[in-house]
């Protein structure tokens, strides 16, 4: 049977419902502009009958999808053959119990678990999608891609590109990487090209610059990218025994994540895999606060696909008529028009989610307590334990609820954030560096103050 009677492309808009099939690169419905989604016909795959079958897999570690946390659960994501699939050990990461943290938010022992997606190759969670859709690149013969990017999918892009020997182009908004992720994306031989202008500047080059020549776009506006970010939340299930939480935390930012994760539990649900859909927080910074806006003031909802479109054209013609950028310390949430809105909207129906902005006063305190307690991670990963201590706060979410939230990426993503959190004292939890003369005693006397 071939890949295009299992999994096809879909528009989300319910007015147009334009289907393809998964051998084109098109990156927006044709038909009326609109976002695509991967859907599978379930009935012709041979899903497991229950999710912990998918543990087996473990035990075949010579096997290079068996050891990838993404081809692991293949049969969940199938669009394409296994000769196409990309691999370099992404997915190796850990859910954490972290009773520490959880004292932090006020949380019962017992209830806080950190999902560490810092363990990644390029050290972020966007190796999950860059799997799957470099595979997706193989399968229509790409030879040539491009992004833009805060930083984690440029470097992630850059090293999955030349694993499989595509070349590729990233686009960055001027001053506004962190050094970390610049330099894998250099290091890693991608094209860097810088714009004067931010990122959703560099979001609509690239989109006009792949439309013209033809390159493989690799931006979450790529359904097939979101397809591997599903197994986020399938290691998580794993982590937990293969029980679903009660709650999933997730930074903001393109709402590619939350988009795939409402994604991932609504097929689950829907394959009688888990009984359950656990709630969802999603988490922005407030210097780009532009989905919790949206959300919580001007009321904009999923409404059955029925999305009223004149509320986000008005909000977008004033960012541009105020000439807004946004700020914020976490560069990887540092965007103001979310490409992945419409489902994100989809994903907060589904797992009946809420939405709220924390201060960067708040998110480097949090990042401080994960790394003094923790794995460390870079800002917009704190920005969910920020989150969950205001939700804590409201008593939205109990106490004694078992709750995961995501840790994004690795600390050394965006050391400058830190160095001069802890040097500068900026925040209640720094930890500055003691200068002390070249002298044995007095070295000691310090060490024993």
């Amino acid at each position: 049977m071939g890949m295009t009677e299992i999994a096809f492309q879909k528009c989300i808009n319910l007015d147009c419902g334009a289907e393809f099939d998964c051998g084109q690169a098109m990156f927006k419905c044709p038909q009326c502009g609109e976002l695509l989604d991967i859907r599978y016909n379930w009935d012709k795959i041979k899903v497991p009958g229950k999710l912990s079958e998918f543990a087996k897999r473990w035990a075949g570690r010579d096997n290079r999808l068996d050891l990838s946390g993404v081809w692991r659960f293949r049969e969940l994501i199938s669009f394409c053959e296994d000769k196409y699939k990309v691999s370099i050990g992404e997915g190796q990461t850990i859910l954490q119990q972290n009773d520490a943290v959880a004292e932090y938010v006020d949380m019962q022992p017992g209830s806080l678990h950190l999902q560490y997606e810092g363990l990644n190759p390029s050290g972020s969670f966007k190796d999950n999608g860059m799997t799957a859709a470099f595979s997706h690149a193989k399968m229509v013969g790409a030879t040539s891609s491009a992004c833009a990017s805060t930083g984690n999918t440029s470097a992630s892009v850059a090293l999955y590109a030349h694993s499989c020997g595509v070349k590729c182009t990233v686009f960055i908004g001027s001053g506004r990487i962190a050094f970390g992720k610049l330099s894998q994306a250099m290091d890693y031989g991608a094209q860097t090209i810088q714009i004067l202008g931010d990122f959703d500047d560099c979001m609509r080059q690239v989109q006009d610059v792949c439309t013209k020549l033809g390159l493989y776009l690799l931006n979450s506006l790529n359904p097939f990218r979101l397809e591997g970010q599903k197994t986020i939340m399938y290691r998580i299930i794993e982590g937990l025994g293969w029980d679903v939480p009660d709650w999933i935390i997730v930074p903001g930012g393109n709402l590619g994540n939350s988009s795939a994760f409402g994604k991932a539990f609504s097929e689950l649900k829907q394959l009688g895999l888990i009984k359950r859909i656990p709630r969802m927080a999603i988490i922005n910074a407030t210097g780009a606060d532009t989905l919790t806006d949206l959300v919580n003031n001007k009321k904009l909802l999923w409404n059955d696909g029925k999305i009223d479109q004149k509320i986000i054209d008005d909000y977008y013609a004033d960012l541009t008529a105020r000439n807004f950028s946004p700020h914020t310390c976490a560069s990887a949430i540092e965007i103001s028009r979310p490409v992945n809105l419409k489902k994100c909207l989809r994903a907060i129906d589904i797992c009946n989610g809420i939405v709220r902005a924390v201060p960067d006063e708040e998110i480097v305190d949090a990042k401080a307590i994960i790394g003094k307690h923790g794995l460390g991670c870079e800002p917009a990963s704190a920005a969910t334990i920020a989150g969950l201590k205001q939700l804590r706060a409201e008593n939205i979410i109990g106490a004694d609820e078992r709750v995961a939230c995501v840790l994004t990426g690795h600390p050394l993503k965006d050391p400058n954030v830190t160095v001069n959190y802890h040097k500068e004292k900026q925040g209640r939890f720094s930890n500055m560096p003691i200068e002390a003369p070249n002298d044995l005693d007095a070295i000691i006397k310090l060490i024993k103050s």
